[in-house]
């Protein structure tokens, strides 16, 4: 049987989870499409669980994560602020650190 160390990491606000796996996932996912319609269709989410978590990286956070455009003729999109890229570049770097020390650590393993 296999034995491993797993973490998961979430910054959290108040005691209440703000960002973590799945909304780096999100935030990446609308950066390459451009749309956070397509984002949500990817991760199987519906619009407005994407459109909800969005909203509260927006306004819980100290600056905006994401700009979204409204619809119409042209159609509508979103793109990610100078901020979220600084803050998923930072969280993903925190994540490989502590996956390192999980690795490095593993020999607790030998105990179980």
């Amino acid at each position: 049987m296999t034995k491993e160390i797993r973490l998961r990491c979430w910054i959290t606000i108040g005691g209440e989870k703000f960002f973590g796996p799945g909304r780096v996932e999100l935030l990446e996912r609308i950066q390459l499409e451009g749309s956070l319609s397509k984002a949500a269709r990817q991760m199987g989410m519906s619009y407005k669980k994407a459109w909800d978590m969005v909203n509260d990286l927006n306004s819980r956070g100290s600056e905006p994560f994401v700009r979204l455009k409204k619809g119409g003729e042209k159609g509508g999109g979103a793109e990610l602020t100078e901020h979220a890229q600084n803050l998923i570049f930072r969280f993903e770097k925190l994540s490989e650190k502590l996956k390192e020390i999980t690795e490095e650590e593993a020999e607790i393993l030998d105990w179980i």
